[in-house]
């Protein structure tokens, strides 16, 4: 089984001390979103563990706590998009996270840090020419330390409307996402750097970019040096490409307070179980 940590919050980020303990006592609960009371126990031992995703703004505790983590067949996502307080109120500058997704590659190797521009949101002061500024200054900052870059654009839910309402995001068209999504893709390749779209239009292929798979068995089959068969993951989103897994995070947990985030509605710390 391939575990998430997590695409509901912030776990490596605000939670690594409870991912901690959850390593060394074997196990974690993964909650229904629809329903939190129901849960299910997740071994986090081999041979039931085959593999462990990352996902944060913030992979400074990662970096601190690499030890605990030995031996475990993981990779890291992490998130680095060219937000203010604005947006993203409780994330360290990008620089910060930069630096610390370097430190983490020359302990890892590549292979097992991936970057993310996600998601991607236009208003009037995160317009095109501003995305691939700041992108091309990340991509610099972050040549040969990742395996490649997995973008999307920002989705509407009902939880985050009236943020993004506030904010003037407006949608692009099918002509300004071609054109920006282009121009992401040159960028990256500039700096040797794969560009992936995350459940994307298909037409982005006409601009060089494939769809990604964010919970990625073949990945992960290489560090754990042994073939996964989990399959595709039914449960997402059409066109997601993600294999099987169990997510250990929980909704509306999250002390980001990132505008765009579809899995936080409140305000509430992490729980201790």
């Amino acid at each position: 089984m391939i575990v998430s940590a997590s695409r509901r919050c912030d776990l490596p980020a605000f939670g690594m001390e409870y991912l901690l303990q959850r390593l060394r006592e074997g196990y974690a609960y993964s909650q229904n979103p629809y329903n939190p009371r129901q849960r299910k126990l997740v071994s986090l031992r081999e041979p039931e563990l085959s593999g462990l995703v990352f996902w944060t703004k913030n992979p400074r505790p990662l970096l601190e706590n690499l030890g605990a983590l030995e031996g475990l067949p993981f990779y890291v996502q992490c998130t680095i998009t060219p937000y203010g307080r604005d947006v993203e109120p409780n994330i360290p500058p990008w620089e910060a996270v930069a630096a610390a997704v370097r430190g983490l590659s020359q302990a890892l190797g590549k292979e097992r840090l991936l970057w993310r521009y996600d998601p991607i949101l236009l208003n009037p002061v995160y317009d095109a020419k501003r995305h691939w500024a700041d992108f091309a200054r990340m991509a610099a900052a972050l040549e040969g330390a990742v395996d490649g870059c997995t973008l999307s654009f920002v989705d509407r839910y009902r939880c985050n409307q009236a943020a993004l309402r506030a904010l003037g995001v407006r949608e692009p068209t099918e002509q300004v996402l071609l054109e920006l999504a282009a121009g992401l893709a040159r960028l990256a390749a500039e700096h040797g750097i794969g560009l992936h779209a995350c459940c994307e239009t298909p037409k982005l292929r006409q601009v060089g970019i494939e769809p990604a798979a964010c919970i990625d068995q073949r990945r992960l089959s290489r560090i754990a040096g042994r073939a996964l068969q989990e399959g595709r993951d039914p449960n997402q989103r059409p066109g997601c490409g993600c294999a099987r897994s169990v997510d250990i995070g929980w909704y509306d947990s999250c002390p980001g307070g990132c505008a765009y985030c579809y899995a936080n509605r409140g305000k509430a710390r992490f729980a201790e179980e």
